[in-house]
């Protein structure tokens, strides 16, 4: 294990407080686009996450109005304009190597969203388990725009589970803005707040997910997971073997005993 509160970012602001992660990516005067680096440096912070004794839950929060403009045109886009096709592919891999790594990273992720949150951003927060947005959040999956495939960084495997197959097809093939309303609707948006209100409302959802039992909030982000590649037999045996594993935390003596009591659970984790 290891604590990841000092982590010093270069490309990506960071800040760890009450067991709480908060990431913003630190391009406001370009609505926070994505770069090679910054792609990489996220990638290998979701995967140290795994291992952080100190953070319980991850907040991607927007910087200056906007949530993420997606890869930059000029840093990233006009340089694999004149890859090979060995170099592209490192590329996309090293991308959906991000998604992985949230995915993966044993933390549930919370996507707060105003402004522009398009492309690569889009992805971001379509990855993140809950998302929040605001009445201005403009969310577009732009890769047929710039005569790409809807299907980056598993978007094609992700978005219609989120919001159903037809709509996943019509926002990936017609690369078109989704408006926050109808993304609510849809259940993209786990809600809607006002722009002054959104990261007190994402920071207070994360203290009482840090506050629950975050070992057992792993096992649900483990399963919400897996069990999209299993059969219902399979999936209700894989948690029972899960569960089964939960009963034996001390957070789930300490929920017992606290009902006893008549009291709120004070749960720590273990």
């Amino acid at each position: 294990m290891t604590e990841l509160a000092g982590l010093k970012p270069q490309h990506f602001i960071w800040e760890v407080r009450d067991r709480i992660a908060t990431i913003r990516l630190n391009r406001p005067e370009r609505k926070n686009p994505l770069t090679f680096d910054s792609y990489a440096e996220l990638r290998d912070t979701f995967r140290a996450l795994v291992y952080a004794r100190d953070v319980d839950v991850v907040v991607l929060a927007s910087n200056g109005g906007n949530f993420c403009s997606g890869g930059d045109v000029h840093d990233i886009i006009g340089p694999l304009v004149g890859m090979d096709m060995k170099g592209l592919l490192a590329f996309t891999r090293m991308t959906g190597d991000l998604v992985k790594a949230m995915i993966g990273c044993g933390k549930p992720v919370i996507a707060a969203v105003d402004g522009i949150c398009v492309g690569a951003g889009a992805i971001l927060a379509m990855a993140s388990d809950l998302r929040l947005a605001t009445a201005q959040a403009k969310c577009a999956f732009l890769f047929t725009r710039v005569g790409l495939a809807g299907c980056d960084m598993g978007a094609c495997a992700m978005l219609p589970r989120i919001i159903g197959q037809g709509r996943a097809a019509e926002l990936l093939y017609t690369g078109r803005v989704m408006g926050a309303e109808e993304g609510h609707a849809w259940g993209f948006w786990n809600a809607l707040h006002d722009a002054d209100a959104l990261e007190a409302e994402a920071q207070a959802l994360a203290r009482r997910l840090a506050a629950g039992p975050v070992f057992a909030h792993g096992i649900t982000k483990t399963q919400l997971n897996q069990e999209w590649n299993m059969g219902l037999e399979q999936a209700i045996e894989a948690e029972a073997q899960a569960q089964a594993i939960c009963m034996q935390t001390r957070d789930f003596e300490r929920a017992y005993r606290a009902f006893v009591a008549r009291e709120k659970p004070v749960f720590e984790g273990d």
